[in-house]
């Protein structure tokens, strides 16, 4: 269960953390490309304001994956020691 939680946090957490650096990298090197304008909009700003979206994906991945690898663990081993607590009070 525990490496299915690291896994899991470290998914989430490279999902957000991964493009905040990619955001500073470029501001820092590229600094050409940030001032550039897409659609009359600067692109420094449109990845800007593009953290939130990724930030909201980074939650969804975690719960996702909470929800198909850790809860079922969780649950599995929660119902064992209802089985286990069962057998010791018997004896």
């Amino acid at each position: 269960m525990r490496r299915a939680y690291r896994r899991q946090r470290r998914t989430a957490t490279l999902t957000a953390l991964g493009y905040f650096v990619l955001f500073l990298v470029l501001s820092a090197f590229a600094p050409s490309l940030m001032t550039g304008t897409t659609a009359g909009v600067p692109t420094g700003l449109l990845l800007a304001v593009g953290q939130v979206p990724v930030t909201w994906l980074a939650v969804a991945l975690y719960e996702a994956t909470a929800r198909r690898r850790v809860d079922p663990l969780a649950g599995l081993i929660r119902r064992q020691a209802v089985v286990d607590a069962r057998r010791e009070a018997v004896r």
